[in-house]
């Protein structure tokens, strides 16, 4: 009897032991996140229904995950807006729509309670956090001007366990980005260079290659860690210079590309809404140069689409490696996977090579989510925001916010794409003007001398805004303005500074 009791205990205790054992295997991990930021990425990809561009890659992600059709950046400059990405802020100040806003407000401050970024919130919580490339405005997340020699000051200082480049034969993060397949670059020749390069190379003649390797290298030792990661992962292409390996120029027909579906200065607007192409025009050595004159020839405006077009086509298979790298260790089914361009990009649209304008063109980029356990492969047609992306992370990793965000979660309407409470409007600012885009409209306002003050464009029968319609709708400009006023945080707007 007192032997039977024994194993009756011993029994019980076994499996008691192996139910808490159950139980503790079947509390969730949290997910790892890839984050995978593009420079200068318009939607410019096949899942858009673009049909001339080759991006196998980024249009299966985008079967396997959501994409959201109508997403639009903060800023259209490339540091602020991965500032209102990461701080999941929209400026409230003019200089938050410069480049240095990261580097003036983040870098070299000491760490307080509100995390810097979404990702010093996740390392808080337990992430390893690793960033390759560029993730916030400087190539290598390091403060130093561009012809300056790198330096230790982190732009975001508490944010990274990580930040990595290979910039090789470059020298540096600066020199990589405007870098060139012979280890040279923009400032080096003194910008007597092309904004192209066709190179018969390998993807590892160029930084992006050489990041894309690196990423895979280091996504095999965050397997081996055991705790969740976030992997941020910068590609410079398709920003300028459009450099690109010869095989991906080789995709293309370049007598058979389009150039802009409409090229000149919108009827009832002003050259004061555009500029005139200096980033592009700085490359010294193009056969031509774009103004706001007239538009440059169809050939070379197809030369240099060509170039843009390749730059795609490389990052997409770049994004490809990564892809393959995931399921291959395995990490696929517990990692979101993000690919996110910081702003768009006009192509000879409204006359202008290059961002800077609240033009849609120049606003609206790339973004897309796969997400485990979602019901993924569904495509998003209502309208969001980049401040959006971080209460978004925040909540499939279970990591709670503490403070105000500009944004609000996707979450709602990842699982219910037509959901009608969703706002639908997404606020964007350059310098003196603003803007709002609603699901038919995109409404501006400037504070400076030149007229008009505002333009508004129907995007339902004007998709690439030839016109400006206020003039001639006044009903809809008076509806809109208590919107686009909803959206005014900057300052400097409200005391009408020029």
């Amino acid at each position: 009897m007192n032997q039977l009791k024994f194993l009756t205990s011993i029994f019980f205790l076994f499996a008691l032991l192996t139910s808490c054992d159950t139980k503790q295997e079947e509390v969730p991990q949290k997910p790892n996140i890839l984050f995978i930021a593009v420079d200068d990425l318009r939607i410019e990809l096949g899942c858009y229904g673009n049909e001339h561009i080759q991006s196998p890659n980024l249009d299966k992600l985008a079967s396997q995950g959501f994409l959201f059709t109508r997403h639009y950046v903060g800023v259209p400059t490339c540091g602020a807006s991965r500032h209102c990405l990461l701080t999941g802020q929209l400026p409230v100040s003019v200089a938050h729509t410069r480049n240095d806003i990261t580097a003036n407000t983040i870098a070299r401050q000491p760490e307080s309670e509100v995390p810097e970024t979404f990702i010093h919130q996740l390392k808080r919580n337990g992430y390893y956090t690793v960033g390759i490339g560029k993730i916030t405005h400087h190539p290598d997340g390091y403060v130093y001007g561009y012809l300056d020699e790198p330096s230790d000051v982190l732009e975001l200082p508490h944010s990274w366990d990580e930040m990595l480049m290979d910039d090789e034969k470059w020298g540096s993060g600066h020199n990589a980005f405007f870098g060139y397949a012979d280890g040279s670059n923009r400032h080096t020749h003194d910008k007597n260079v092309k904004p192209y390069e066709m190179a018969d190379v390998e993807d590892e003649s160029y930084p992006d290659g050489l990041t894309a390797n690196l990423a895979i290298k280091k996504l095999s030792e965050l397997k081996d860690k055991g705790q969740p990661f976030f992997l941020g992962v910068g590609f410079f292409k398709p920003h300028l210079p459009f450099t690109a390996p010869k095989k991906y120029w080789d995709m293309y027909n370049e007598a058979e590309l389009p150039v802009a579906p409409f090229a000149g200065i919108p009827e009832n607007s002003s050259k004061a809404s555009l500029h005139g192409s200096g980033e592009f025009n700085q490359y010294k050595l193009g056969e031509e140069k774009a103004s706001l004159d007239a538009p440059v020839s169809d050939e070379y405006a197809r030369k240099a689409r060509h170039a843009y077009f390749a730059c795609v086509s490389f990052i997409d298979a770049q994004v490809g490696k990564l892809m393959n790298e995931l399921d291959e260790l395995g990490l696929a089914e517990n990692t979101i996977v993000v690919v996110w361009g910081d702003h768009g990009w006009h192509l000879g649209d409204q006359l202008v090579w290059g961002k800077h304008t609240i033009f849609d063109r120049s606003l609206h980029s790339t973004f897309m989510m796969k997400v485990p356990g979602m019901e993924n492969g569904k495509t998003i047609n209502k309208i969001v925001s980049t401040a959006d992306i971080y209460p978004t992370l925040m909540e499939l990793c279970g990591t709670p916010v503490n403070h105000d965000l500009s944004g609000s979660p996707l979450t709602d309407l990842m699982k219910n794409h037509n959901d009608e409470n969703w706002r639908n409007t997404a606020y964007s600012y350059w310098r003196k003007g603003y803007s709002v885009r609603t699901e038919d409209y995109r409404l501006m306002k400037y504070y400076r001398k030149e007229e008009p003050a505002i333009e508004l464009y129907d995007h339902k029968n004007d998709p690439f805004e030839a016109k400006n319609i206020a003039p001639e709708s006044p009903e809809i400009v008076e509806r809109l303005l208590p919107v686009l006023e909803l959206g005014n945080s900057v300052v400097d707007y409200k005391k009408n500074t020029n």
